[in-house]
């Protein structure tokens, strides 16, 4: 199951308590303090892993909580630090905080870590010649997980255009395919290998009218689309569900700008789909007429012009 948006809350580690003890032998009748201090507590951790594609672990487990540092005890001995806990989500995960809505880091990177959590420090001992102190408490805060996929290619276009199709026909990508809307319930990455070079798609589940109000499965996979390098709009060229390709081409791209304007300016390379039913061509015409831009016609199901389209992606890329 892909899960790309959690919330968990995040306990870190209490420092461990100063010690008060007194050292006395036979020449020392008072003694002299010489309590050790507390350990830190243990902070927590987000770390970006690679090898990690969901959210999914988080849907049973919500809350973290970190070990306190050691006590201090006597003969000056300090306690031990708290191991901090590592929490690993997917590359491409966007840490918020619940409370402020700050963004706190964009691991977009192997191995990028955030202290989400820090540890208390240690209380102290009272080999300080004053008294033992209690460790300070960890932080605790609730943040947010928010995954956005990384791909060089956005897939976007209507339902049942033929996206899934397509990522399946030029990668390694095995989406489930079927003649209705919304097959896609979540983005689907595919690698296409290309000679020396290699890029990735994200075939990003259908969007409709009022996708970026939230309308049908919309805004909540637009913002995998915030980090392609450009985007792939297909269109259902034969219009088999009724529907015109020339006011689709209209509608995705006006739902891109209402989501964000950044979005909205990424190049697209337009691919007319199903030119091998009828009517296609009729509208692929009057089409290309309207939009005066460059259009790639193709049949994902026969495969057809998919070695043009690879090359003009593979060019701008």
């Amino acid at each position: 199951m892909f899960i790309d948006h959690v919330e968990i809350l995040l306990k870190a580690g209490d420092g461990g308590k100063g010690c008060r003890s007194f050292y006395r032998d036979k020449y020392k009748r008072d003694g002299s303090p010489d309590g050790g201090d507390g350990g830190k507590g243990a902070d927590i951790v987000i770390l970006a892993d690679k090898s990690l594609y969901t959210l999914y672990d988080f849907k049973f487990k919500h809350e973290f909580r970190a070990h306190h540092g050691g006590h201090g005890s006597s003969k000056g001995k300090k306690g031990a630090v708290g191991p901090d806990v590592i929490i690993r989500v997917p590359v491409g995960t966007v840490v918020i905080d619940k409370e402020t809505g700050a963004k706190l880091r964009d691991l977009d990177t192997e191995g990028a870590a955030l202290v989400a959590a820090r540890g208390g420090k240690g209380g102290l001992g009272n080999r300080h010649k004053s008294e033992a102190t209690l460790g300070e408490p960890g932080e605790e805060r609730a943040v947010i997980l928010d995954l956005r996929v990384i791909a060089d290619v956005g897939i976007i276009g209507f339902p049942n255009s033929g996206k899934s199709t397509l990522i399946s026909a030029v990668s390694n990508a095995h989406p489930k395919i079927a003649s209705y809307p919304f097959t896609t319930k979540s983005p689907i990455l595919g690698v296409v290998n290309r000679d020396e070079r290699v890029f990735v798609l994200a075939d990003i589940p259908g969007l409709i009218e009022g996708s970026a109000q939230g309308k049908g499965l919309g805004d909540k996979f637009l913002r995998h689309i915030e980090r392609t390098r450009l985007l792939l709009h297909v269109l259902d060229m034969a219009g088999v569900d009724g529907r015109d390709p020339l006011q689709d081409y209209k509608v995705i791209n006006q739902e891109l700008k209402f989501y964000s304007r950044e979005v909205a300016v990424k190049h697209q390379i337009i691919v007319a789909n199903k030119m091998d039913l009828e009517g296609a061509k009729e509208n692929l015409e009057r089409f290309k007429k309207a939009i005066r831009k460059k259009v790639y016609p193709i049949s994902a199901l026969n495969k057809e012009g998919l070695e043009e389209l690879l090359g003009a992606i593979e060019k701008k890329i």
